[in-house]
């Protein structure tokens, strides 16, 4: 493990998430959410990282999480919730896609519903990981 890379990218996501913090209370919510993704894609890189995984070259964060899941031999457990929230996951990946490239707007609720999924992933994750 590479102990400072896993602090930086884990500096990353905390740094990132408080921007997100900072543009929900401006009322830039399509900012909001778009910080939320790169804070967990940072998150999840650094779970890998931290179990001797190199990540893949995505910003899928499904594909991150249940690479997470198989080298934690909890692949089973990380497949079903991803399953449950396939629709969550799909949210928070298009939302990087379209702030970057197209005009997309997002609702005060909209950005609400991602700041509960993303703390619902990272609390997953910290109790799984061990």
């Amino acid at each position: 493990m590479r102990r400072d890379e896993v602090a930086f990218l884990l500096q990353r996501s905390e740094k990132v998430r408080a921007a997100a913090d900072f543009h929900m209370q401006r009322g830039d919510y399509d900012l909001a959410v778009f910080n939320l993704e790169q804070s967990l894609q940072f998150f999840l890189k650094a779970k890998l990282l931290e179990n001797g995984v190199e990540f893949p070259k995505t910003h899928m964060l499904r594909k991150l999480f249940l690479l997470l899941g198989e080298c934690l031999g909890k692949g089973d457990v990380f497949q079903r919730f991803a399953d449950e929230h396939v629709i969550e996951f799909s949210a928070l990946e298009d939302a990087y896609i379209t702030s970057r490239y197209f005009p997309r707007e997002f609702t005060r609720e909209e950005a609400l519903r991602q700041i509960r999924f993303y703390e619902e992933v990272v609390n997953f994750v910290r109790e799984n990981s061990g």
